[in-house]
């Protein structure tokens, strides 16, 4: 089961696609489906078709978003998690072999999209690291079995006034 935890930065961003789909694009596509559809015959009409499925796919989205939205718990940084990681962390780790990975850790609806810096709070390595600090060794299992880790940085940044509250 998905956590329902996102960033405020999470929140907004979908927040904004269910608005620009619903006031913007779909208002648009209706239109095109609308002036197709009076062009005649729809079953030899590829843009009445394309725009047809294409309206299928906002109205499903729409309704994923309309589902979702009101479920999400928007969790803001704390100065008491400073230190530690916790939800909403950019975090640098290192393993004993110096490959160094370096992401923050979020609710799973954020993972997707132009972000590949982000792991889901589900994932191993983000409950392996949950509580921990900056200098402190965990393990992780994986696949090919336990592999160890260790923490450089911790920081909480502040997406919406470009603040930088980093805390080590």
């Amino acid at each position: 089961m998905k956590t329902k935890l996102i960033t405020p930065e999470g929140y907004k961003k979908l927040h904004d696609e269910h608005e620009y789909l619903w006031t913007k694009q779909r208002p648009e596509i209706t239109k095109v489906v609308t002036w197709a559809a009076s062009l005649g015959d729809r079953s030899e009409n590829a843009d009445y078709q394309y725009n047809k499925r294409l309206l299928r796919q906002i109205d499903r989205r729409v309704r994923f978003l309309r589902k979702l939205l009101p479920e999400l718990q928007v969790v803001h940084h704390s100065p008491q998690q400073d230190g530690k990681v916790f939800f909403g962390a950019w975090v640098e780790i290192e393993n004993q072999s110096g490959d160094t990975m370096y992401f923050r850790i979020v609710g799973p609806e954020e993972i997707y999209g132009e972000d590949k810096n982000a792991i889901s709070i589900d994932s191993p390595m983000a409950r392996a690291l949950l509580k921990k600090s900056v200098d402190d060794v965990f393990e992780v299992n994986t696949p090919a079995g336990p592999k160890e880790w260790f923490i450089n940085s911790i920081e909480y940044k502040d997406a919406f006034d470009n603040k930088d509250n980093t805390k080590q």
